[in-house]
């Protein structure tokens, strides 16, 4: 099977990329993955999918760039297909790239899309007050076109100035070419107090539950009273000599 060539720039702010067509499928894959070629679909709406292959070396050049919100040009045959790098499954010990999704987007439409949230700054809370910062959202769903996307949304945290402060969707400066679809009261990122855990010392002996008989005692008397004494003959042989004493009299 023949690689695909390298990575190419078409224009200085356009990424672009060959990939050919893929008729391997299921256990053989293993082959075009032992050639440097990344097993790849192509989908989208009103697009009828296709299975395509990628050179290893040439998608991570771009993927570099790219990452998951920059728009990137296939090369596939006659067509240049303007697509978003979606879905990479990884191989669950090597992390080696084993299978890429492409999105294919219309280029005059607003499309939904998850960008990466960005924490800039520095919390006085946290550097000067012994405060935990706490990320709740690491990325936001918004809409705009796929030339507007942006590789990322950041949110200044140098405005958390008291533990228990904390930034909501809400509180993001709205952008003009892009929209935030997250409900406006989600918290984003937050500041709790530090707690010590309390150490119990290992030796301390646990208290044993009250479990209340139907005869209105606790378990623990009533296992005691049933409970034969330790020293001395046992309960069965005392009652048989009390009974013998009473017989020869």
């Amino acid at each position: 099977m023949t690689k695909t060539k390298s990575t190419k720039k078409i224009e200085s702010n356009k990424l672009s990329i060959k990939v050919e067509e893929r008729k391997v499928f299921g256990k053989k894959l293993k082959k075009i993955r032992k050639e440097g070629l990344i097993p790849a679909n192509i989908y989208g709406v009103d697009f009828k999918s296709k299975s395509i292959s990628v050179n290893f070396k040439d998608f991570l050049k771009i993927y570099k760039i790219a990452k998951e919100t920059g728009i990137v040009y296939l090369h596939f045959r006659d067509e240049e297909i303007p697509v978003l790098i979606r879905n990479i499954q990884r191989h669950p010990v090597g992390d080696t790239i084993l299978h890429v999704d492409f999105r294919k987007i219309n280029l005059t439409q607003n499309i939904k899309t998850k960008v990466p949230v960005k924490l800039v700054g520095q919390s006085e809370a946290v550097s000067q007050k012994g405060g935990v910062l706490l990320a709740q959202m690491d990325e936001l769903m918004i809409e705009s076109l796929p030339q507007n996307i942006p590789p990322a949304i950041e949110v200044d945290i140098s405005v958390l100035k008291e533990i228990g402060s904390e930034i909501k969707v809400s509180d993001l400066t709205k952008a003009t070419n892009y929209k935030i679809l997250e409900e406006p009261g989600k918290v984003i990122v937050s500041v709790i107090e530090h707690k010590e855990e309390s150490i119990v010392p290992e030796t301390a002996p646990a208290a044993a539950p009250e479990v209340i008989t139907e005869a209105g005692k606790t378990e623990e008397t009533a296992q005691t009273k049933e409970t034969p004494p330790k020293t001395g003959a046992p309960a069965v042989d005392q009652e048989k000599k009390s009974g013998e004493k009473t017989s020869q009299k």
